[in-house]
């Protein structure tokens, strides 16, 4: 179908010239210029601005030529054009090859970032906010524009899981390892005090420089080291960044020995660190070589040489250190190696010792004890290993070492393969893989946790046990603080739970997001897990457990918890409940959640419909109205709420929607308040896969399956049928109060198509694969989240400029189809956008990615957020718009002006009419033609000459 190439320019309408009725075509909009002083300001902050972005180009014949082999010339000559150049058109669609943060990635990337790393630093520490770039946490986060945008950006539901986390010396705050920065809480409230931001790589290792009196608790200084390289030394509570040193390797974890065994010296000009790193620099792509290596590192030096390596292993493993900082070591598949750390490890020539302790089975975790030379260990069948007395061979020196030699020959119980340990002793409780092992500071106590979700403390001596039960999720890491009587344990939910010691009581817990639930094949791409309260800036996310979470998407933290449906976690359970959609109402007052219990041996299988209310300022909500089997034996495709009403509808795969009303009145409470069925509606028998409310709610828009159906809401009336579409329609959501409805297609044929509800028509369509869909509500614009195409990801001339993004975000306003702004972000599948629309002064743009990262953001700033440039004429493969008449036939005619415009700042002058008006009188639906008495003689009477005659 021809493609309308100048979207600005409105459709053609009837008016008055003098005597005679005719069509006219309005003139087109002008857009404003751009200011020069936008275009030459540069911000003091890095990096440089670019260039200002491209400007859409005129699409207008270049040859207004009236005949009809002049016009089918031009057109041939466009299409050629636009398919000979349309891989670097989609590309620039995509804004891959504008992005201002570009030239960061590519220096991190290839290693030529060094030249500019003292002016990125002096900008990172401007940083009090953090920076948009919806990533992955295993991506490097680009740095900001300027720092008046950082208000207007909020990014938040990072993973608490990357590095355990560590207490300050008084106990009062809990630093967290949250991708690229360090978030630094409050062990009193559980709220975020500060954070430490200047890592462009997600942070793995936090070590808090101990105190060695009770004067030195104030003091406030921690050691980070991160992916991009980069080992920082920091004062927290300021906070301020105090030191640099550049490692040239992503390091995956590190210790400072010298920090535990002289904690009285905080002098980091004679600090020797141990690191483990990735090398790939001497590994050919492809090649099985090692890649981790355990290294020694003098950090007097801003910026470290090779180091002395001590050990290669195919991947880079975590190090684990002793209490007393004399031991420290790594796991590896079934064996552990242990070094001796020497006497003056500031000595270059210092050489650590080394043992190995081996096992029949992988081992998951270790540790030290804090006084005596006890290595516990946990493997993957869920034993725990005590070994005692190891290393009195290997690792005594001197004197030690002649005092040991008699006790060699002796029979060592439990010991394998010679292992340098006096005894090795198997206890066995966990029912799978052991994740966490700690000594309690006095070294009397053994904490362990594992999937099971239960922290278990064994005595040492006895081998006696207790628990703390029903956490509800796999532990991960178990720390003490410097407080005898508090402690941590975080758990696989991206929770954080402080306990009191020694009754392990949970006091107060850090939320974070919880991931995404793990769905059946059947149900993935099917099921809307993600809903926005729109007025308070509130996300309900499904998670595991069957549970729906309510998070503040503006202040980064839990608020509450909703368990859809009861179940006690335990470890390898099968699912046998699927949670698989959540609504909320325009105010979020009410929730509604449908969740399907799965049939056992093709037996049983159950559908319920839920309706949770809650007051307005009290997002705890509570069971309103539970429906058993809503539409018989069919799944629920789709839940949307009425804008201005109790009023919600559900659409089902079995053919029919029913549309729910709450019965409550003023002279009803809360508690007697229920939802009923108002109407049921169906199409044709076709499966409802999608359904939305107009803005003002006077209309419901239904998808039968390829065709979109209007609805009276109150009457239960078929208005009209649009349609249709070539696969089934999947997501609708209507332009704010617009005319405009947009609906999204993705198997087997992906579309996004808008359609004109008052013409009944086809406005434009794009094929791409849409993920979400959100609209404002009181503007025309509307946004949307699609997939780049695997074809683009997967070449190899592509896979710099994608960089593992997955997805792109296109704002559009209104009918136009040249999208406003692209933002291309990663982890797109199964992520989800919404405006947020509480401040009426600015709209916000929510980004939630498949692993529940999110990132708001204002679309509308130009100082915030790069525009992106687009050649539309590089869209004609993907773009089909909805010409009617004449235009379907035979393309767009050229406008006919009395005035052209002067410049780009002046405005359209009034049209006169055309020449031959009949070339336009046929454009248009053929549902808006007048009657065909009227129509001919208008066309009759258009053939015959008349005087010019323009309104003034």
């Amino acid at each position: 179908m021809p493609i309308n190439k100048d979207p600005s320019t409105p459709p053609p309408v009837i008016g008055k010239i003098g005597p005679y009725t005719v069509f006219m075509t309005p003139p087109a909009t002008p857009k404003p210029p751009e200011s020069p002083a936008a275009v030459s300001q540069k911000p003091n902050l890095p990096p440089p601005v670019l260039p200002p972005p491209q400007q859409f180009k005129s699409v207008a014949s270049s040859a207004q030529d009236g005949s009809v082999l002049g016009f089918f010339k031009n057109a041939a000559t466009k299409v050629q054009n636009a398919h000979s150049s349309v891989d670097d058109h989609l590309v620039r669609w995509f804004g891959l090859n504008q992005s201002k943060y570009q030239w960061a990635l590519d220096e991190y990337y290839e290693g030529k970032g060094s030249k500019n790393r003292k002016k990125q630093e002096e900008g990172f520490r401007a940083f009090k906010r953090t920076k948009f770039c919806a990533s992955a946490s295993f991506y490097p986060e680009p740095p900001s524009a300027s720092p008046s945008t950082l208000a207007a950006m909020i990014r938040g539901g990072r993973s608490h899981l990357t590095s355990p986390p560590s207490f300050s010396n008084d106990a009062k705050k809990l630093l967290v390892c949250t991708g690229n920065t360090v978030s630094v809480f409050s062990a009193a409230t559980g709220l975020q005090i500060t954070s430490l931001e200047g890592h462009t790589a997600p942070v793995t290792t936090l070590l808090v420089v101990p105190a060695s009196t009770a004067a030195q608790k104030i003091l406030s200084y921690c050691w980070t080291a991160s992916l991009d390289g980069m080992i920082r030394y920091w004062d927290f509570s300021g906070p301020e960044l105090l030191k640099t040193v550049d490692a040239k390797v992503p390091i995956y974890s590190m210790v400072i020995p010298s920090l535990l065994s002289e904690p009285q010296q905080v002098d980091s000009s004679k600090l020797v660190a141990y690191v483990s790193v990735e090398d790939a620099s001497l590994v050919k792509e492809g090649s099985k070589e090692l890649r981790g290596h355990i290294r020694r590192f003098d950090l007097a030096k801003e910026r470290l040489s090779r180091g002395d390596t001590l050990k290669e292993t195919e991947e880079p493993k975590s190090i684990v250190i002793s209490p007393s900082g004399e031991f420290f070591g790594i796991r590896h598949k079934c064996k552990i190696h242990v070094w001796g750390v020497p006497s003056g490890g500031g000595s270059r020539n210092a050489v650590a010792k080394k043992m190995t302790l081996h096992h029949t089975k992988v081992i998951n975790a270790f540790a030290f004890h804090p006084t005596e030379r006890i290595i516990a260990a946990g493997d993957v069948t869920g034993r725990v290993l005590i070994w005692r007395g190891f290393g009195n061979r290997k690792l005594a020196l001197g004197s030690q070492k002649k005092s040991v030699r008699s006790v060699v020959d002796l029979d060592n119980p439990g010991v394998r393969d010679g292992d340098d340990a006096e005894s090795c002793t198997t206890w066995h409780w966990h029912s799978a893989e052991v994740n966490v092992l700690n000594f309690s500071s006095d070294g009397a106590y053994l904490y362990s946790g594992g999937r099971e979700g239960v922290l278990v403390v064994w005595q040492l001596d006895t081998g006696k046990k207790k628990f703390l039960p029903r956490i509800g999720s796999p532990l991960l890491y178990f720390i003490w603080s410097p407080e005898p009587t508090l402690s941590s344990v975080v758990c696989a939910d991206n929770q954080i739970h402080l306990l009191k010691m020694p009754s392990m009581e949970i006091s107060r817990t850090i939320s974070g997001i919880k991931p995404p639930p793990s769905l059946p094949k059947m149900y993935e791409g099917l099921s809307s897990t993600v809903a926005f309260d729109r007025s308070s800036g509130i996300a309900a996310l499904c998670t595991e457990n069957y549970c729906v979470q309510l998070y503040n998407l503006l202040n980064d933290r839990g608020i509450s918890e909703v368990q859809v449906c009861e179940r006690n976690h335990q470890p390898g359970d099968e699912i046998t409940v699927v949670v698989t959609a959540v609504a909320l109402s325009l105010d979020g007052s009410v929730m509604s959640t449908t969740e399907v219990k799965l049939p056992e041996d093709g037996i049983g299988g159950l559908v319920s419909l839920k309706f949770w209310e809650s007051e307005p300022d009290n997002k705890t909500f509570t069971l309103s109205t539970i429906v058993y089997e809503p539409h018989k034996d069919a799944g629920v495709s789709a839940i949307a709420f009425h804008p201005t009403r109790s009023m919600a509808v559900s659409t089902s795969f079995g053919g029919d929607f029913k549309i729910w009303v709450c019965n409550s009145d003023k002279s009803q409470t809360d508690k007697d308040s229920s939802w009923i069925c108002h109407a049921v509606g169906s199409y044709k028998k076709k499966p409802m896969t999608a359904a939305a409310f107009s803005g003002d709610g006077t209309v419901l828009a239904v998808a039968a399956e390829n065709v979109i159906t209007l609805w009276n809401p109150n009457k239960n009336i078929l208005l009209s049928v649009l349609g249709a579409t070539l696969t089934p329609i999947t997501k609708l959501s209507f332009v704010g109060k617009s005319e405009f409805l947009v609906a999204a297609s993705n198997f087997p044929k992906p579309e996004l198509s808008v359609w004109n509800t008052s013409k009944l028509s086809l406005s434009w369509s794009y094929e791409l694969r849409i993920e979400a869909v959100t609209s404002a509500v009181d503007s025309s614009t509307f946004a949307v989240l699609a997939l780049v195409p695997k074809s683009f990801r997967k070449s190899k001339s592509k896979k710099n400029i994608f960089r593992g993004r997955d997805g792109a975000i296109l704002l559009f306003n209104g009918s136009d189809p040249k999208p406003v702004s692209i933002w291309t972000v990663m982890k797109a599948q199964g992520g989800s956008i919404s405006f947020l629309e509480g401040d009426k002064s600015q709209l916000r743009l929510a980004y939630v990615n498949g692993s529940h990262e999110y990132v708001v953001f204002d679309p509308n700033s130009d100082d915030t957020h790069e525009r992106s440039a687009i050649d539309y004429e590089g869209l004609v493969g993907d773009e089909e718009t909805g010409d009617f008449g004449y235009t379907s036939l035979y393309g767009q005619l050229p406008d006919y002006d009395k005035k052209r415009k002067d410049d780009a700042e002046s405005l359209a002058t009034p049209f006169v009419s055309s020449e031959r008006p009949w070339e336009t009188i046929f454009s248009g639906s053929t549902l808006n033609f007048p009657p065909l008495q009227k129509l001919c003689g208008e066309f009759f009477e258009s053939l015959m000459e008349k005087s010019n005659s323009v309104v003034e």
